[in-house]
């Protein structure tokens, strides 16, 4: 598997971001059955439909051993074979979560995902910001706006109260909705001028 995202960055000084790197989530392992012990299975990623990396993961009490191949920068291949211990917590009313206990040296934080570079780790190692870290304040009010949108069906029937929503929380939604169109509006003004100026398009 290759290395992606060891030693990449977005643009000078910044950080790469969670989505640009290949992760094993312990919350989908687990909805999968994946964590019970004696496991052996063949872990892929695909882009459109083409697998493009694998690991083999094979879980014992209490851990899972990773194997699989890595390089970066056209070096050779690297065989890497190593355990990611497992950990439980409990919760409040029942049942316990499952965690990875981080392998990178040093490290050993308790998380849900691991990302992939040479070696898994957490994102406080490989310093990884998240895709909404990198956003300007009118792309994240845009997303609110969108989330409101699709929540009221807007997407096929817009301006219509869904069936079954109460009219306060269509009234509240609606006003929302507004808000935070007119804040990623004026954001977006903001952002332009800061970038641009007062073009002249004449």
């Amino acid at each position: 598997m290759g290395g992606l995202g060891s030693g990449r960055h977005w643009h000078w000084g910044a950080k790469a971001t969670t989505h640009e790197m290949r992760e094993l989530d312990v919350r989908r392992l687990a909805r999968e059955g994946i964590l019970n012990p004696g496991t052996r299975i063949s872990w892929q990623w695909s882009c459109d439909g083409e697998k493009v990396a694998d690991i083999q993961i094979a879980v014992e009490n209490n851990r899972m051993r990773l194997v699989y191949k890595s390089r970066s920068h056209g070096d050779d291949w690297e065989l890497l074979d190593y355990p990611v211990r497992l950990l439980r917590t409990p919760c409040h009313y029942g049942g316990f979560r499952n965690w990875f206990e981080c392998p990178a040296q040093g490290c050993g934080r308790r998380v849900a995902i691991l990302y992939g570079g040479r070696i898994f780790a957490c994102r406080h190692c490989y310093q990884l910001a998240y895709t909404s870290q990198r956003e300007e304040s009118y792309q994240r009010h845009h997303r609110r706006a969108e989330s409101i949108r699709n929540r009221l069906g807007w997407d096929q029937d817009w301006g219509l109260k869904p069936k079954g929503m109460h009219s306060r929380t269509f009234d509240r939604l609606v006003a929302e909705l507004d808000f935070w169109e007119r804040k990623s509006d004026s954001g977006f003004t903001q952002y332009f001028l800061s970038r641009f100026g007062n073009l002249d398009l004449s």
